[in-house]
């Protein structure tokens, strides 16, 4: 995912002159070659990511287009207060790209470790936040951003799914049974091998944000299980309000608040929080008995 956020927004500032880049040295060098063709408009503010979001805020104001890229950590945890006022507050938009996902980079230690940012977005008005669960998701994603003006998170992660569905902004179903159980971003195959054999539907989506509450309410008979690669509950209150009047039990699945203070790999990490198709299995089965 992350060789093609770089072709596809190098290829982005190739061809839209509106478009510009702000990187914190993550990834600068693989933009280099863009950098020399447009060095007006691609800037390595060095390890300094509250001001990579300030600079993006700037060039918001002047009618650019600015994609902001580091690890999520970096990009959303350590530069909020800079995304609420720069973006949030002064009512300008930016598209930010995130790598490193909840566990990724597990080897680094915490601090590169992200788990809750899409509830920080969360407290915060109007963005889009898109968890591609593919590669072959992510060049749409990011070409659909540049052509409007709002706020956009791309979540990047190196766990991605057998196939795409590059069109799965809504809920997408691809099993049909009882229950409903949500698959998020890389969240798809290890649902759909947990739920083999079991009597539920499973849906997907790389569009967490805005929910789709139509396509909720169509799906929801009585049960649902929501499975995000993020801090568990992050979509609580959302389905909540969007099953408001529905008699409904839900179960919420992802990242727990608990820190794994170990090290491994991101399969390690997703064992230890349930979030394989074995730890999967035994929730949603007990949930459903």
């Amino acid at each position: 995912m992350r060789e093609t956020f770089i072709d596809t927004t190098t290829a982005i500032l190739d061809e839209d002159p509106r478009t510009a880049l702000v990187v914190a040295d993550i990834s600068a060098a693989s933009f280099t070659a863009a950098r020399r063709r447009h060095p007006d408009r691609v800037f390595n503010v060095g390890i300094r990511e509250q001001l990579m979001a300030g600079v993006g805020g700037g060039l918001a104001l002047t009618g650019m287009r600015p994609y902001l890229h580091s690890y999520a950590p970096f990009l959303i945890d350590r530069a909020y207060e800079q995304i609420k006022l720069d973006l949030g507050h002064q009512e300008t938009g930016a598209v930010l790209v995130s790598i490193g996902a909840s566990y990724d980079a597990a080897a680094e230690g915490y601090t590169h470790q992200s788990p809750g940012d899409v509830a920080l977005l969360d407290t915060l008005d109007g963005w889009t936040v898109h968890v591609p669960g593919h590669r072959d998701e992510v060049a749409a994603l990011l070409r659909a951003a540049a052509r409007h003006d709002d706020r956009v998170y791309v979540r990047l992660s190196t766990q991605e799914n057998a196939h795409a569905y590059p069109d799965a902004g809504g809920l997408r179903v691809l099993r049909r049974g009882g229950p409903l159980v949500v698959a998020v971003g890389p969240m798809l195959d290890p649902v759909l091998e947990a739920t083999l054999g079991m009597d539920v539907t499973v849906a997907y989506t790389n569009t967490p944000r805005p929910l789709d509450t139509d396509g909720l309410r169509a799906l929801v008979e009585g049960e649902v299980v929501v499975v995000e690669p993020y801090l568990a509950g992050t979509s609580a209150h959302l389905v909540g309000q969007a099953l408001n009047g529905m008699p409904h039990r839900a179960l919420h699945l992802g990242v727990g608040r608990a820190e794994v203070r170990r090290y491994g790999d991101w399969r390690d990490h997703a064992r230890a929080h349930g979030l394989d198709p074995a730890g999967l299995r035994r929730s949603i089965s007990a949930f459903l008995i």
